[in-house]
């Protein structure tokens, strides 16, 4: 089946990526692409998106997409430097403006009868993020919009399905966002709403058979939601011809390498697990910075996963857990406006030796759509339910070097932390939690006796997908139990922080 697809042009926006969410929970399959990259068969899109982007019109770095094959062509709507852009270099003008125009505003003016502003009323709330403004509209401009302090927050080109608007949709503060880009995808550009979880799984199985045939295929499955649903759909392809390989790199959190091999059992899925600790933190003693870390742990997983499938005869395909964000955050800079933050696990290739092709089941999907085709397989709610851990797992909570004894102290910690918020009925309200042990030593007192020792820090955020993260507000009285019970019963810490960063600016992860 051919789904109706829509194409977000990335212009750098730290927001393009909640563009495709909101697009994507309409039931509606988009993609992102950077503006300088427009994919050559764009004749297969329905509609396009031009996101925002950090750069202004009036400078020299203003970033022109060619857009000739879709102005007045496909529908398209333009946000905020997409609506700038259009303004600017189609007869409008672009001005500094007198205040810089950034967070909630209402709308105060919305013309009558337009199908863009449909069930939207005036006094909506809007969110802004721009310090420039359109003074004037582009030519064949027509006002649709306006805030007390925005004149023209909307406008659509006569003659085109192209609209603009100089405010965010996508947002969690524009109270009616959602409703804006159903009106502009589903009855000004009749997008159809076919893309749900039940259809992915049927397309995608139909597509793996095609795809591998009669093939071996090896994945290497972590314990979390990607890899295990990227397994169920494997399985319903192609069956015992799928071998799965669980590698326990030393660093899982405590007790999870049995775990989660006995949560396997009974998924019907062939699993084989692999203790390949020593080899791991050996190769890891002493290191510290995170990269080093990363690419020690991706290559030491690369050696022992290669010496696993040479034990299958006649393996063809390596599957990967890999989902739409990781793929999004590993662009180069040089690919496109957004900027690399660090590199994942599971994207970049594998070492020629290996001669594997590699299949990606999950590649177009965000966290939450993983969940929802998890939870349309009839997976474990428990198993769909977990946090998502990080590849490297523990290395990264490590700061600094990195030995046995932190392992086991942070493993400890860790473990005392996620058993309360299970306990006290948090888990669930939690989109990730975990504990970094800190490169600092201070002094404490236990009895009558001075201690110098380590400090850990807690972190609990809520999301949806990770792009955006904020800090949970866990209870005082919980953070007091588990503090203590971390400095009570784990030698070698004698005090406890709670992280309260969201993200942007700071990251999930410490490093």
């Amino acid at each position: 089946m051919q789904h109706n697809k829509v194409l977000i042009l990335d212009f750098g926006s730290q927001y393009t990526q909640l563009i495709a969410r909101r697009v994507r929970e309409l039931n509606i399959y988009c993609e992102i692409h950077p503006f300088n990259n427009i994919p050559k068969e764009i004749e297969s899109y329905q509609a396009v998106i031009m996101s925002g982007s950090p750069v202004s019109v009036r400078s020299d770095q203003a970033i022109h997409p060619n857009l000739t094959k879709i102005r007045g062509k496909k529908p398209l709507l333009a946000v905020c430097y997409g609506a700038q852009y259009l303004a600017h270099f189609s007869g409008g003008e672009v001005a500094e403006s007198s205040t810089r125009e950034y967070g909630r505003a209402n709308l105060s003016f919305i013309k009558e009868d337009e199908v863009f502003f449909e069930n939207i009323h005036q006094g909506s709330q809007v969110w802004m993020s721009h310090s420039d403004t359109i003074k004037y509209l582009p030519a064949n401009g027509t006002l649709l919009a306006s805030t007390s302090d925005v004149e023209n927050a909307a406008f659509k080109i006569e003659g085109e399905d192209t609209y603009a608007i100089q405010f965010h949709p996508e947002v969690y503060h524009s109270t009616d966002g959602r409703q804006l880009l159903q009106n502009f995808l589903v009855k000004i550009a009749r997008v159809k709403q076919d893309w749900t979880p039940q259809s992915f799984i049927e397309e995608t199985v139909q597509e793996l058979k095609n795809k591998i045939g009669n093939d071996k295929v090896v994945l290497g499955l972590s314990g979390g939601v990607d890899s295990s649903v990227a397994g169920m759909l494997l399985h319903r392809a192609i069956g015992a011809n799928l071998y799965c390989i669980f590698v326990n790199n030393g660093l899982l959190r405590k007790n999870e390498f049995e775990d989660v091999l006995r949560q396997y059992e009974g998924m019907g899925l062939n699993v084989k697990g692999v203790d390949a600790s020593a080899r791991f933190l050996d190769a890891l003693e002493g290191e510290s910075d995170p990269e080093t870390k990363r690419k020690i742990i991706g290559r030491v997983f690369i050696e022992v996963f290669d010496d696993e499938a040479h034990r299958i005869e006649g393996v063809k395909w390596l599957a990967q857990g890999t989902i739409y964000p990781d793929v999004i955050e590993s662009v180069s800079a040089t690919g496109g406006p957004s900027a690399t933050i660090k590199s994942h696990h599971n994207v970049g290739g594998l070492p020629d030796f290996m001669k594997l092709k590699i299949v990606e089941p999950l590649k177009a999907l965000f966290k939450d759509e993983v969940r929802r085709v998890g939870a349309s397989l009839n997976m474990d709610p428990l198993l769909l339910g977990r946090h998502p851990f990080p590849g490297p797992g523990l290395a990264i909570r490590i700061l600094g070097d990195l030995t046995r004894e932190k392992v086991r102290i942070l493993q400890e910690v860790d473990a005392i932390f996620i058993n309360n918020l299970k306990s006290w009925n948090l888990y669930d309200k939690v989109w990730q939690a975990g504990a970094i042990l800190l490169p600092v030593n201070s002094v404490g007192v236990m009895g009558d006796e001075r201690t110098y020792e380590k400090c850990v820090a807690l972190r609990a955020v809520e999301s949806t997908d990770g792009m955006t993260a904020d800090w949970v507000n866990l209870p005082y009285e919980f953070l007091q139990k588990t503090s203590n019970e971390i400095i009570n019963k784990v030698k070698g810490v004698n005090r406890v922080v709670y992280d309260i960063s969201s993200k942007p600016p700071a990251t999930i992860e410490w490093e």
